[in-house]
């Protein structure tokens, strides 16, 4: 028998699964009892046990891990563009109030009406501007972190994640952040405990 390693390991193996998918599909039902009483009851035992199977080689956290990374990225990268945006706005307002004063300042009396008036006209042109420009920084915003969300459906369905596909429905994107959420409470329990792959 010693001349087969290997031919016996696989009942092992198979009892070893077993018992990590038992043991993360207990973790798993305790953690949806957190949750709106709404999602526990979309949450099947059927749902919890493939969400558990998927989970037992540890695959899944280290790609939900790698999709929150990139998120938290993606969401620094795009707050830092929104900041240099009104930086530069308000850049725009100062020289444009500095410009006003001065040109008061020389402004001969009998100008000063039409001086005025011109300058009305530039400050609403620079708050058109600014409001064009702040609305077109956050329609870019949204569409990225939507295509994002895309990429994070696609990959955790392709991962075989139960409950991901790409969707739009806000029931759905819900129920999928609520099975983020227990993906990632469960693998902080099981870091912490350290039974993480064992």
């Amino acid at each position: 028998m010693a001349d087969y390693p290997g031919i016996y390991d696989e009942p092992a193996d198979s009892t070893r699964q077993q018992e990590r998918h038992y043991h993360l599909l207990s973790q798993l039902q305790n953690l949806v009892k957190d949750l709106p009483s709404s999602f526990q009851q979309r949450l099947s035992y059927t749902m919890l046990s493939d969400l558990a199977l998927a989970l037992i080689d540890g695959t899944v956290f280290e790609i939900v891990q790698g999709l929150l990374e990139i998120q938290h990225l993606t969401e620094r990268n795009l707050y830092n563009q929104r900041q240099k945006l009104h930086s530069e706005h308000r850049g725009l307002k100062q020289e444009l109030v500095r410009k006003h004063k001065e040109a008061l300042q020389s402004c001969k009396s009998h100008n000063l009406a039409v001086l005025r008036s011109s300058q009305q006209a530039e400050i609403e042109a620079l708050e058109q501007r600014v409001k064009d420009e702040q609305r077109m920084m956050d329609e870019k915003i949204v569409a990225e972190m939507d295509q994002k969300v895309i990429d994070q459906q696609t990959t955790l369905e392709k991962a075989g994640v139960p409950g991901f596909y790409t969707t739009t429905s806000p029931q759905e994107l819900t129920l999928q952040m609520n099975l983020l959420e227990l993906i990632l409470k469960l693998q902080q329990k099981e870091s912490q405990s350290g039974s993480l792959f064992s």
